[in-house]
């Protein structure tokens, strides 16, 4: 969600002095620099500013704002790329100079790789989050041709409240970001193995890669299983899952109250009133224990960046920590734990296989099975990501855990 706490940006224009509520989604605080600019504004002179820490304020067209956008974005990446060619001439001068020492491992360099590619796109994502609109009350833009952005905006952003905030600032990204979800809010995300569609919400992470679910209706129900639990719910799909398989009770919880509204959604699409949502942390509170517990965690041991990244990245890995640590002692008797993980963080040297096989056994924990399955989505077949050896080495599992027996 947006900042808890009201944030205000300034800034002077036509010789007067101006303020508007500020809004950020990926937490950054108001600009303190703020340039006016407009159609004459040139691409060049914009990324100048912008890289100099600048913020520019659009006055112009709408569309040629979006324009200016995708043209600083190929600045960023002649720059990126010249970057790159440098590494890769100086590198090889080094070893000319050093033709007796034995060659790096290609593997030791992807958690570099990763660590350098995240900085990349935070710096791409700071420098395109420097152009900036300014909307009116219920997010109404002055611009010409702008659209109506009114209930993309308040769905992603929520209303704007109290007699100040007759305005707020954000950035042009921000904004995209709430039409784009509106738009898959709209027409869904097709789950063809269940022969449904998932309607995602903005700031909750749409199950675009979905082949774990071919794991979920593979494996086999506890013999006895009439309550599960799925943590983490996120858009649902999981708990959708289960009781499409026929559990009677259903406790789906999360934290991020998008996602709760999100998922609330989707179980009423399908109509199924045997799912029951809660806001907590982990697991739910007076609940009858689960015959089964399911989880699909954030993959990658790295820090979010924003509120937007936190289905992605679990610093430390505090969630999955925290979920096997408790998940036994809300088990029924021979009650079971599905965990959906990718082994994305192994083949990036975030994690290692026996680290993952020393929590399980940490916390009491044995492996009863687990099925593999290989993704199938666009970036594990593009050989020009820096870390498509990674990708293409993915194996996505469930783990079937039991509690040790006594």
């Amino acid at each position: 969600m947006l900042t808890p706490e009201k944030q205000y940006v300034q800034w002077y224009e036509n010789q007067t002095l101006r303020h508007a509520r500020w809004l950020s989604e990926s937490n950054h605080g108001p600009p303190a620099r703020i340039m006016i600019v407009d159609d004459k504004t040139t691409a060049d002179e914009a990324y100048r500013l912008a890289c100099e820490g600048t913020s520019l304020l659009w006055r112009g067209d709408f569309y040629n704002a979006q324009q200016l956008l995708q043209a600083l974005g190929r600045r960023i990446e002649r720059t990126e790329e010249r970057a790159a060619l440098r590494k890769t001439k100086k590198a090889a001068k080094a070893n000319k100079r050093a033709t007796s020492e034995p060659s790096t491992d290609a593997t030791v360099l992807i958690p570099n790789l990763f660590h350098q590619q995240r900085q990349t796109q935070a710096q791409r994502a700071r420098i395109l989050g420097r152009l900036l609109l300014e909307l009116d009350t219920d997010y109404v833009s002055q611009l010409r041709r702008a659209p109506d952005m009114s209930a993309a905006c308040i769905a992603a952003f929520g209303q704007l409240e109290g007699a100040a905030d007759h305005s707020c600032v954000l950035s042009l990204r921000d904004i995209q970001g709430a039409l784009g979800a509106a738009q898959w809010r709209a027409k869904g995300v097709p789950i063809d193995t269940l022969g449904l569609s998932i309607y995602p919400h903005y700031g909750v992470f749409a199950p675009t890669r979905h082949e774990y679910v071919s794991l979920l209706l593979k494996a086999p129900l506890p013999k006895t299983c009439d309550v599960a639990y799925d943590i983490g719910t996120g858009t649902g799909l999981l708990a959708i899952i289960l009781a499409k398989r026929g559990v009677k009770n259903v406790i789906a919880t999360d934290l991020n109250p998008r996602a709760l509204a999100c998922a609330d959604e989707n179980f009423t699409r399908l109509g199924l009133s045997s799912i029951a949502l809660q806001q907590v942390d982990l697991f739910p509170a007076d609940a009858p224990p689960a015959n089964l517990i399911v989880c699909n965690p954030p993959w990658l041991p790295a820090k979010p960046s924003s509120p937007l990244e936190y289905a992605v990245y679990d610093a430390n890995s505090a969630m999955l920590h925290g979920f096997l640590q408790g998940a036994r002692d809300h088990l029924s008797e021979h009650g079971e734990i599905w965990l959906i993980l990718s082994d994305l963080a192994e083949h990036l040297q975030l994690r290692t296989r026996e680290e993952l096989l020393g929590w399980f056994a940490v916390h009491e924990l044995t492996v009863k099975y687990r099925l593999d399955t290989k993704p199938t989505h666009g970036r594990s077949r593009d050989d020009s990501d820096p870390l498509y050896a990674a990708r293409r080495a993915e194996v996505t599992s469930l783990w079937c855990l039991i509690p040790n027996k006594c």
